[in-house]
């Protein structure tokens, strides 16, 4: 049996309210922000992540509706129980409303981290998000998950990027995720007038313009790394051991479903495509 430890904090950067929810399960530690604004939360956590003072916290806030970025366990975990609490719409994209539905089947490691993500009712989210003083755009934002947005306010430009940042050098990925997509979203960002960030793992970024610049680069310059070892007829093991030498323990913990082998084969599929363009 695991011992799951968590923790949470609350941050408050001009009028939004950070709430970092933290787990740890024999050593292996991660950590997820809720976002509160205007009425507003984005994402809800996990529902292990400080479990009664989180739910507490959340239950305290005035809120009105909730955005999810996307409907991963640790974003969407408290979903059901706000819903039941507090009966106030819920918007996700329209293409996980089916699957949330229904409780979500999730890999016995991230159950251990994250807790389950039980069913709820969502709505299908629109292009803008109306709240009491301001208007969101709504942005697509695949790569993490096909599900996946981004949140940006035209009043504070504020943009909050859900699990599309993270970190500026990405070295393990889900196998659902797709690295060129990523790339295409962090770009499409760009076209956005911000600085300021909120990352659902990072939290709140002043420069994060600039670090969304720098994740760009990162990614462009490691496909180039690919590319070149692909062409030379490298094996996929071969380029991952080349480009990414050190065997993260959550490869290992999550058997493969973290791995940076995932990232290789994207930029392998993407070079396959352009070649029969």
């Amino acid at each position: 049996m695991f011992k799951r430890e968590t923790s949470i904090g609350v941050q408050r950067h001009g009028d939004v309210q950070c709430a970092l929810g933290k787990v740890a399960v024999q050593g292996l530690g991660m950590s997820v922000y809720s976002f509160f604004v205007d009425g507003l939360l984005i994402d809800t956590g996990s529902n292990c992540a400080g479990h009664r003072s989180f739910n507490h916290f959340l239950k305290e806030l005035p809120m009105e509706q909730i955005a999810l970025t996307h409907s991963h366990e640790d974003h969407a975990g408290n979903a059901a129980w706000l819903q039941q609490q507090m009966d106030i719409p819920i918007y996700l994209h329209r293409e996980s409303l089916q699957a949330c539905t229904k409780k979500g089947d999730y890999p016995l490691y991230r159950q251990a981290l994250w807790g389950e993500r039980p069913a709820f009712l969502a709505q299908p989210i629109g292009t803008t998000l109306q709240t009491k003083t301001a208007v969101w755009d709504v942005i697509e934002t695949p790569g993490h998950t096909t599900d996946h947005l981004a949140f940006y306010n035209r009043q504070s430009g504020a943009m909050f990027t859900g699990d599309l940042y993270i970190q500026t050098k990405t070295k393990v990925v889900l196998d659902e995720e797709n690295i060129v997509h990523t790339l295409a979203s962090l770009k499409k960002l760009l076209t956005y007038d911000f600085n300021e960030v909120y990352c659902c793992h990072a939290g709140y970024l002043t420069d994060g313009r600039n670090r969304i610049l720098e994740k760009i680069a990162y990614i462009e310059e490691m496909e180039e790394k690919v590319r070149h070892l692909f062409v030379q007829g490298y094996s996929v093991e071969e380029m991952t051991s080349n480009i990414f030498p050190r065997e993260y323990p959550i490869i290992k913990v999550s058997g493969d479903q973290w791995s940076s082998k995932h990232i290789i084969r994207a930029f392998i599929r993407h070079f396959t495509e352009e070649s029969l363009q």
